[in-house]
């Protein structure tokens, strides 16, 4: 398959993924796209905080404010750093998504549709940035890059032009898959980010980033250190550890009222008189002293 179809394949599977996803639970839980949306919405406003927050620290750092690590500890350092930013923004933003937003999600089922907006809506911008960069790549193809770059950047941009169009379709599609098993991790956070109010325990909280943390940490440091093939394979088994995760924690909806309950308090029916029943004066005459 060339690149000209892989990009755009794996670019589709990226958005159609989640949103398949998201049409499947709708129609299983039907609870309408609103908490889907929010969850979504959850999701941009944890980059809003996130993005601009790695940045200002790489500037710390280049700039001496903040200590650099020694060369032999940077790419634990920068891996641990990386994992515990996107924990930290991530999923104290889906707490306060659950604190003061969605104050009627306290089910497991809700917790589920929320992390898949929240995972589906990342997949879907994630598509979308696939197609810009490949419009623009196809734009750019047989265009003089010195007219575009300035002359010292002319290698880096002619290098990373001929890395694109010579990626094997597999490796292309690598992306599309990591995105349909991101999205078990991203509903896993949410429903241990909702155990947080329906057990009253803040120590959820505290997991629910530490497990997002040790996931993007080791991912980074194993791509940097061992290749995409063995980071992919670590985050398929963060999917399984997190399907996992979420099936345990399944608990039960709450079950409406049975129409016996409901019979118990109805009125008696009127009891009914039969006027035709004949009196004697013996009956009338045993019933004189009663009250």
């Amino acid at each position: 398959m060339p690149p000209t179809l892989a990009y755009p394949l794996s670019a589709f599977l990226m958005i159609a993924l989640p949103l398949g996803l998201g049409i499947a639970l709708e129609r299983k839980f039907r609870l309408g796209w609103r908490l889907w949306w929010i969850g979504g919405a959850g999701f941009v406003l944890s980059q809003v905080g996130h993005i601009p927050f790695n940045i200002g620290l790489t500037v710390l750092f280049q700039r001496g404010i903040l200590p650099a690590p020694p060369d032999s500890a940077k790419l634990v350092f920068n891996s641990t750093i990386l994992g515990l930013s996107a924990g930290l923004w991530e999923e104290l933003t889906r707490y306060a998504v659950f604190r003061w937003w969605v104050k009627d999600a306290r089910s497991w089922r809700k917790g589920v549709w929320l992390g898949a907006g929240h995972g589906g809506i990342e997949a879907v911008l994630l598509g979308i940035i696939v197609f810009a960069n490949f419009f623009y790549q196809m734009a750019i193809r047989n265009v003089d890059l010195a007219t575009l770059v300035p002359q010292e950047q002319l290698t880096i941009a002619k290098d990373a032009v001929t890395a694109y169009w010579s990626a094997p379709w597999y490796l292309i599609l690598m992306g599309a898959l990591e995105r349909a098993m991101t999205l078990p991790i991203q509903i896993c956070f949410s429903v241990l980010i909702l155990q947080s109010f329906i057990r009253g325990q803040i120590g959820w909280l505290f997991l629910a980033v530490g497990w997002h943390a040790i996931i993007d940490s080791v991912v980074v440091f194993s791509a940097s250190t061992r290749g995409v093939y063995i980071a992919e394979f670590l985050v398929a088994v963060a999917c399984l550890i997190s399907l996992t995760i979420i099936f345990v924690l399944r608990k039960p909806e709450p079950q409406p009222m049975e129409d016996s309950t409901v019979d118990a308090f109805q009125p008696e029916p009127p009891q009914v008189i039969d006027h035709n029943i004949i009196e004697t004066p013996e009956k009338i005459d045993r019933t004189r002293f009663i009250e």
